[in-house]
């Protein structure tokens, strides 16, 4: 058993269908059916389970297993909006701004290395601020928490200012301030990041306190956007193997993806085409 709506699995199972079909695969030469390959697929979301157990589980082999469930991961994440849509229908549905956050997902310890800033050589997937390996991943959340886009995965070291600008999130974002009256609520790791993305004002140096009306806007934007924290809660809560992945680390960005959607779908928020 697993406590997922038999239209999740139906759903999952479409998409896999469509992809068997695109792919030209013969029928009745695959060892499950689009409809058990889908709920493979979900008991590994759901639950983390070891691939090896699910294989045993739904009668195949391990590979097996494994090429199953890499293909409805990206069969999941192709569904993903990309960053302009998903705010515009944001602005279109009438909510008064969105929330950027980062959050780094964990996996286990990489020898991939880099090198810092002062030009030491560091392990690329190792969070100074976390004290852990994971990729940091970025979302866009509705100001009721719902995520509504993720990004792709980049190395753990990296921080979330340098991986916004990277990925063109804060051009994104600045856009729809500018051309969707949408600005964007988030927190101090992304001062500076432009005029549509709104952020704390900081503390004066020497000690000195904060005039009585940036308190106070600090004190609104913290109101209106601990919200945002939901966003990565709600995946992360729902689907088990978000918590700590022993796959590689740049296959996260579309693991994350994959859950969105299937959240999208149990929140009834996809387009009128799915």
């Amino acid at each position: 058993m697993v406590d997922v709506p038999r239209e999740l699995v139906q759903h999952l199972g479409r998409l896999l269908a469509a992809e068997r079909r695109a792919r030209g695969t013969r029928t009745g030469t695959r060892a499950l059916t689009c409809f058990y390959q889908a709920l493979m697929v979900l008991v590994w979301f759901r639950k983390a389970e070891d691939v090896a157990l699910l294989a045993a589980g739904f009668g195949v082999s391990r590979a097996t297993a494994y090429h199953y469930r890499d293909e409805g991961i990206a069969v999941l994440a192709a569904q993903a909006q990309d960053l302009h849509t998903a705010l515009r229908r944001v602005a279109d549905d009438g909510w008064s701004h969105v929330i950027l956050d980062g959050k780094l997902f964990d996996c286990d310890r990489l020898t991939e290395t880099t090198l810092s800033v002062k030009g030491e050589v560091i392990d690329a997937w190792y969070s100074g601020k976390h004290r852990d390996f994971g990729a940091n991943i970025q979302a866009v959340m509705r100001p009721e928490g719902l995520p509504i886009w993720t990004s792709e995965a980049l190395p753990g070291h990296l921080h979330d200012t340098r991986c916004a600008r990277t990925l063109g999130i804060t051009a994104a974002l600045n856009w729809s301030a500018a051309d969707l009256d949408l600005p964007t609520l988030a927190d101090s790791g992304y001062e500076s990041a432009g005029h549509g993305i709104k952020t704390p004002i900081k503390q004066p140096a020497k000690g000195s306190r904060l005039a009585p009306d940036n308190r106070a806007y600090n004190r609104l934007l913290r109101g209106l956007r601990w919200q945002g924290e939901r966003g990565f809660a709600i995946l992360i809560g729902r689907w088990t193997t978000l918590r700590h992945t022993t796959a590689s680390p740049r296959q996260i960005g579309d693991i994350v993806a994959a859950a969105l959607h299937l959240t999208h779908v149990e929140y009834k928020y996809l387009p009128q085409s799915c």
